[in-house]
């Protein structure tokens, strides 16, 4: 079964914490300075907030997180449908978790990953440069999404 994840970045991590544990009527299942995430059933989601300097403010990418391998290849063949770019970024480290993900935007410059957790991290982990997925009309720059750039011209 898929889980929806959403990640928010946000400028004061103690304060939405508060908000989101009120809002969902339930404390983080993890939680670190600088990021906290909620793992809910109902409804089933991978809610996840980050602060950090150069977040964007607010939604930064939405995913879906799959719970084995095999539904891993049938959202991956999804995203390679779905006639955009796609970045199978593969084994990475992202959000103090150990996962297995592929990325892509949508027109209009939406991040969306698709995802396997398998372990834990004691890092938050690094963001792949996907200037490929970017269009002229999407950019983005996220936690743990790819920093979408527009594609490079000859121009400056």
């Amino acid at each position: 079964m898929k889980r929806f994840h959403v990640h928010v970045g946000v400028t004061d991590i103690d304060k939405s914490i508060t908000f989101y544990s009120s809002l969902f009527g339930s404390d983080p299942t993890i939680v670190k300075a600088d990021y906290a995430k909620w793992m809910l059933d109902d409804p089933r989601i991978n809610f996840a907030i980050s602060m950090r300097e150069d977040a964007a403010k607010g939604i930064e990418h939405v995913g879906l997180q799959v719970e084995d391998k095999t539904e891993l290849e049938e959202v991956y063949g999804r995203l390679r449908a779905a006639d955009r770019p796609v970045l199978e970024e593969g084994a990475t480290t992202c959000c103090y978790a150990q996962s297995e993900k592929s990325w892509i935007a949508d027109p209009d410059g939406v991040v969306w990953e698709a995802f396997l957790t398998d372990g834990e991290s004691t890092t938050y982990g690094g963001n792949p440069d996907l200037h490929q997925l970017a269009s002229a009309d999407a950019a983005s720059s996220a936690c743990c999404a790819p920093q979408l750039t527009p594609a490079k011209t000859s121009c400056c």
